[in-house]
């Protein structure tokens, strides 16, 4: 039988689960910490799934014509598999770039051929920068009026329910399939929370003692504290617990039995560590919710228990980042 495949879109998916056997012996895991690679995907990450979710969802419903325009809000990720499955099917694409992002995301997004916006190359979210007014409805309604004027396709990650969709119809699925259904926690950080989402949505309904850990940074490796300036931050990451304004896919705090707060030097150490004996060199986010994991996995009463980590993306497009200089 054939194997040679015809599109990137047929690279996503299918991701592999790997046990961290070395870590979890030096951090005295009762349960197995069960990592998801998602860098295994078409472009190296989790945002794969969604991107693809959406675009084919838009084609489906005629919101997207041959040769059309995609126009979406992000910090990285979404935006260079927008560009990659755009790349593939025709589409052109135009990102609106948020601060803080990596300098290798943008270089990746760009090579894949999109139109990137940084906010200050807009009049509007220039002014609202410089007089401390910008918040995320007059970034929607900058957005909002450039799809109008060039009749572009905004596909809204943030909103689009084929963003937790994609993990609710394959993600899920595939970690129930792998384990033969033997899932206890499910662990992941969260961005426009869709992820977490969806993969909620699915383990609840097929095992509602499966529990959702969600994983967060602590409030001072988020960007543009003082904190964050000297250690970095844990990239492509939002808040959803005990904030004022969550992601709309996690404003109830029933998708999730717990919350987990992982600050930038512990995500930072982890990664390193599971560079040096797992052979695994992962994001920041990534990082981050194995740490979580290994939490989970310490405590006596899940011994021998499932405990699966979302593992988002791979390190290298965090190379220029704080949290992957080496201070030895």
């Amino acid at each position: 039988m054939s194997h040679i495949h015809h599109s990137i879109t047929e690279l996503i998916g299918h991701t592999p689960l790997l046990e961290l056997h070395n870590f979890e012996k030096n951090h005295n895991a009762q349960g197995h910490i069960l990592a998801k690679l998602e860098y295994f995907n078409a472009t190296g990450s989790v945002k794969d799934r969604a991107a693809l979710s959406m675009i084919e969802a838009a084609e489906r419903e005629g919101k997207l014509k041959p040769g059309g325009e995609i126009v979406d809000l992000t910090s990285g990720n979404t935006g260079i598999a927008l560009a990659a499955i755009a790349a593939a099917k025709g589409y052109k694409v135009t990102i609106f770039f948020e601060s803080g992002g990596s300098k290798e995301r943008i270089q990746v997004i760009k090579t894949y051929g999109a139109q990137l916006f940084d906010y200050k190359d807009i009049p509007e979210l220039k002014k609202a920068l410089e007089d401390g007014t910008i918040c995320d409805n007059i970034v929607i309604e900058a957005i909002t009026k450039y799809t109008k004027e060039h009749n572009a396709f905004f596909i809204n990650q943030c909103e689009n329910e084929y963003n937790p969709l994609a993990h609710y119809n394959t993600t899920g699925p595939e970690i129930w399939e792998d384990t033969d259904g033997k899932v206890d926690f499910v662990v992941s950080m969260a961005g426009t929370g869709g992820t977490l989402n969806g993969l909620s949505k699915y383990f609840r309904e097929k095992n509602p003692n499966v529990k959702i850990i969600g994983v967060q940074a602590t409030p001072d490796s988020r960007y543009f504290t003082p904190e964050a300036e000297k250690n970095g931050v844990i990239d492509g990451v939002a808040p959803f617990a005990n904030v004022a304004e969550p992601p709309t896919f996690l404003t109830d705090s029933s998708i999730y039995d717990e919350y987990i707060e992982v600050s930038t030097l512990q995500a930072k150490a982890v990664a390193h560590e599971l560079a040096e004996h797992e052979g695994l060199f992962l994001g920041t986010s990534s990082a981050a919710g194995v740490y979580a994991a290994s939490i989970v996995a310490a405590r006596p009463e899940n011994k021998d228990k499932n405990i699966i980590v979302i593992t988002a993306d791979n390190g290298f497009k965090y190379l220029s980042t704080k949290v992957y200089a080496l201070n030895k």
